[in-house]
């Protein structure tokens, strides 16, 4: 099972950070965000990943190029230049880089990974910016049982502000950031089939989010995972910040101790 990740965006709303590195490396604790999406994935098994670049993508092949360096301690012997690795800690993850183009829009990133992903049958896609505690065997189960070509995520995220409901002027109740007040959105997490391909039909301006799953609506191939858990996205750095503070306390849900 091949899981796309969609990592080529330039990430403007957050340009504090991604002014110097592209979002999929702005760090939730001691990691990148797009480790941390991987690991979710990597939690249930699905471990070969393509990585649609773009935007700064150098700071991603540079970080994968030396992840092992990274993750364990060795030696140089300088006069040979072999390194010798000590603990050899280890991760039987795959991980394909594509460079996807710079000014390539989701659908055409997608779209440019095509003679990778045309021959192997079901594969997911998501963004390089989200983290979700979504169970995704049972996303893959979902997707199997419809017999559909596309599953989308559905999350419910929490609202910005509080809510007041009123009778004239008098509040009579008052909700601090209700969750259910707010309509279901794509929270990404896609199962895809490979005829999703001949959707795409706009070359590197194809917007996945707009004529490609608005077609598959019309079409009756688009069905969605409702995931009432844990999700949210790094947009800004609020985002950030929030990401971190749970992080920080030990509660992220997200992650799998692979």
């Amino acid at each position: 099972m091949k899981v796309v990740l969609l990592c080529g965006g330039k990430g403007t709303r957050l340009s504090e950070e991604t002014g110097v590195r592209p979002k999929p490396m702005v760090e939730i604790g001691d990691y990148p965000i797009i480790w941390h999406i991987m690991n979710s994935y990597a939690g249930y098994g699905f471990k070969e990943f393509y990585l649609a670049l773009g935007y700064k993508q150098e700071y991603i092949k540079e970080y994968f190029a030396n992840v092992y360096a990274r993750e364990n301690d060795f030696s140089v012997d300088l006069a040979t230049g072999k390194i010798d690795f000590r603990n050899q800690k280890k991760l039987d993850w795959k991980v394909n880089l594509v460079d996807s183009g710079a000014e390539t829009l989701t659908g055409g990133r997608l779209l440019r990974l095509k003679d990778h992903l045309k021959d192997t049958g079901t594969f997911m896609m998501t963004y390089g910016d989200g983290v979700a505690d979504v169970n995704l065997e049972e996303v893959l189960r979902f997707h199997k049982a419809h017999g559909k070509l596309a599953t989308v995520t559905a999350v419910r995220p929490p609202a910005r502000f509080g809510e007041m409901i009123f009778e004239g002027d008098k509040i009579v109740e008052f909700k601090e950031k209700p969750r259910t007040s707010v309509g279901w959105i794509n929270g990404g997490f896609f199962v895809l089939e490979p005829e999703v391909f001949d959707y795409l039909e706009e070359g590197d301006d194809t917007i996945f989010e707009k004529s490609p799953l608005e077609k598959l609506v019309e079409d009756g191939q688009l069905m969605s995972f409702k995931h009432d858990g844990f999700w949210q996205c790094m947009d800004t750095l609020r985002d950030k910040k929030l990401l971190n503070e749970i992080w920080n306390s030990g509660e992220a849900t997200w992650w799998n101790n692979v």
